[in-house]
């Protein structure tokens, strides 16, 4: 935990006033909800007003085209894998692939991953059947358990608490990683590891929001994200990110309409400041060489100086025979060097990539090492979307660097 900040008494109730409030917990009435926000929002920040400028700097590096950035980890973090080393595992994964990048582009490599809050994930569906037992969806260690039974689903604000220790915990050891490896010489760039998440659980984002030096940030990260499920312009989540110091991101799907990209281009970055707002593509195979021309060219038209992130995963899910869901390399590497090519047409720097990468040798998507559905069940442990493992990243990686 850093130094002193203020609370600014955003109260987290607000977003149940917004309209059509979506992928939100339902735990209001549960006997412990106003204390442990009351916890949160007494709590110390978990970044500084430093940390978070020296981030900005190195992003908008990044959207000028002077560097790249890799932004990566689980789809969704565990309350089980918190403690030395297991981040030592993910922090070595993520700077032997950004070492990659680096080599291959010869371009600095801003690491971010999705580490110290990725707790909470947005879902589909709100029930799903076990062994033909309706049960609350799991979504994510900060509200609920992945555990197949009623009283492990139930919305439990507690784990609010729980996220935040162990975030806290990622946050400590990300800070002695930077301050280990230090500046590099040279380049002026800070280039991380700095943390990042979607920042989807209002009670927990809002009650984290902080003032240091007439400045007020989000606490609970230092690059928080939008996803594609709740970037509406006038959403809460938006009007949150639009009110903070912190560089933000938004993921960008094949839903949205010209008219809801101006607007929120224009929420989050109102002053046009290159670092502030990084979009994160995320289209699938099969439409992004029809719908991405379009989108960069609405954002460019309204002098947004974004940093531009290829998602290739988020679009290629699918079921595989045996029913579990999975993702193809082949599909990730063609989206990934399709949206490069695409942006290098037009003219704007294809910043890098936002990756759901394992510290182990995971056995969730097919390609590489996975040669068939066969293999999927081996080492298959993710807590929602299928990941890649360190060896298919790479292979990516170098698809990426090589322009194949």
């Amino acid at each position: 935990m850093t130094g002193p900040s203020m609370p600014i008494g955003l109260d987290s109730r607000r977003w149940q006033a917004q309209p059509s409030p979506v992928q939100q917990p339902q735990w209001q009435q549960h006997r412990d909800y106003q204390s442990c926000c009351a916890v949160l929002a007494s709590s110390p920040a978990l970044v500084t007003v430093r940390e978070i400028g020296e981030l900005r700097s190195g992003l908008a590096a990044v959207a000028a085209g002077d560097a790249q950035l890799l932004q990566a980890g689980d789809c969704a973090e565990s309350f089980l894998e918190i403690g030395q080393e297991h981040i030592n595992a993910k922090l070595a994964v993520l700077h032997h692939l950004a070492d990659q990048l680096a080599a291959g582009t010869g371009q600095e490599v801003l690491r971010v991953g999705r580490l110290g809050g990725q707790f909470a994930k947005p879902r589909t569906a709100a029930v799903e059947h076990v062994a033909g037992i309706p049960l609350s969806v799991f979504r994510g260690h900060m509200v609920n358990s992945q555990e197949p039974s009623p009283d492990a689903r139930v919305h439990d604000p507690r784990r609010m608490i729980t996220a935040y220790a162990a975030s806290a915990e990622v946050l400590h050891q990300l800070r002695a990683d930077r301050a280990a490896r230090a500046t590099h010489a040279g380049s002026g760039l800070s280039a991380g590891p700095w943390s990042s998440h979607d920042a989807l659980v209002i009670d927990y984002e809002a009650n984290l929001v902080r003032s240091e030096r007439d400045t007020v940030f989000l606490g609970s990260t230092h690059l928080p994200w939008i996803g594609d499920r709740t970037r509406q312009p006038h959403a809460f989540h938006v009007q949150l990110l639009s009110a903070v110091a912190n560089p933000v991101a938004c993921k960008i799907g094949p839903s949205i309409t010209t008219d809801d990209l101006s607007a929120l281009c224009a929420r989050l970055d109102p002053d046009r400041i290159p670092g502030r707002l990084t979009l994160i593509v995320r289209l699938g195979k099969k439409v992004i060489a029809e719908r991405l021309p379009a989108i960069v060219a609405t954002v460019r038209s309204g002098g947004h100086p974004v940093v531009w992130l290829t998602d290739p995963m988020h679009g290629n899910t699918l079921r595989s025979g045996n029913g579990m869901k999975t993702r193809l390399l082949a599909d990730i590497i063609d989206e990934a060097g399709e949206f490069r090519r695409i942006l290098h047409r037009s003219g704007a720097h294809p910043g890098g990539l936002h990756l759901e990468v394992a510290a182990a040798d995971v056995t969730e998507c097919l390609g590489g090492m996975v040669r068939d559905i066969d293999q999927l069940p081996m080492r298959y442990t993710t807590l929602c979307d299928p990941r890649l493992n360190p060896d298919q990243a790479a292979q990516l990686l170098q698809s990426w660097y090589l322009g194949i």
